[in-house]
């Protein structure tokens, strides 16, 4: 971490940035498109972007911890 003007910066974090993004792009596009209904796509929408909080959640499950 670097100081920037008074503000602490964070450098070197662009790849995992990255592949959230395109894993975001990727399920967006599948929930989005197996909608049928406007409201399912805005469902389809907030679960492309929740999906890795909840993977990670069963994942520790899964492993007891």
């Amino acid at each position: 971490m670097s100081e920037i003007r008074g503000t602490t910066a964070m450098k070197d974090n662009g790849v995992s940035g990255g592949i959230y993004g395109m894993a975001f792009v990727g399920a967006a596009i599948y929930f989005i498109q197996h909608a049928t209904t406007f409201w399912e796509g805005l469902l389809g929408f907030v679960k492309a972007l929740v999906w890795p909080a909840v993977l990670i959640y069963k994942l520790l499950e899964y492993l007891k911890m």
